[in-house]
């Protein structure tokens, strides 16, 4: 995939993630659940004005500073970077292409960690549906290990795209 296809669907991904906090916030109390134990239960509490704030921030913002400081890392001087077939990857006719292959690698993480922070929004707001607020921790231990088994398969998907390319 092109970096500049990658970068226009992770826009468009924080765009979506974006209007969803904000249309799914509406349904919220002025007093949000916002914080909850390892038994579902709320124990912190915060405003809904600073809840959304705050998600904004977490769920479109993180990603995008994330996402943006790898790109500058990645175009950073490569001698030091420690990858597979440094060698083959750090000459100077194949630098533009690992930076490209790098940046859009980032960029699909980082909508992978906008899509499970928006999960986590929408069981936030699910739990704020219920008397008292209760977090479902059943689907949030489910969407956890659904991120870190997608993290594990990028990290794999990136080794071997790394890998491959010398043997072409």
């Amino acid at each position: 995939m092109k970096r500049g296809l990658s970068t226009l669907i992770f826009v468009a991904i924080l765009a979506v993630a974006g209007v969803f906090v904000l249309s799914t916030s509406s349904a919220l109390p002025a007093r949000v659940a916002s914080h909850f134990g390892a038994s579902g239960q709320a124990d912190s509490f915060m405003s809904r004005d600073g809840y959304v704030a705050f998600m904004l921030v977490f769920v479109v913002g993180l990603p995008l500073v994330m996402t943006g400081f790898m790109a500058l890392v990645f175009r950073s001087d490569s001698a030091s970077m420690n990858l597979p077939n440094r060698d083959y990857w750090i000459a100077p006719e194949r630098r533009a292409q690992l930076v490209a292959l790098l940046t859009a690698h980032g960029m699909r993480f980082g909508a992978g960690l906008v899509v499970f922070l928006s999960y986590v929004h929408w069981l936030v707001v699910r739990a704020n549906t219920q008397r008292p607020p209760q977090l479902d921790n059943d689907l949030m231990y489910a969407g956890l290990a659904l991120f870190l088994l997608a993290t594990v398969l990028w990290i794999v998907w990136l080794w071997f795209a790394l890998r491959r390319a010398q043997t072409r």
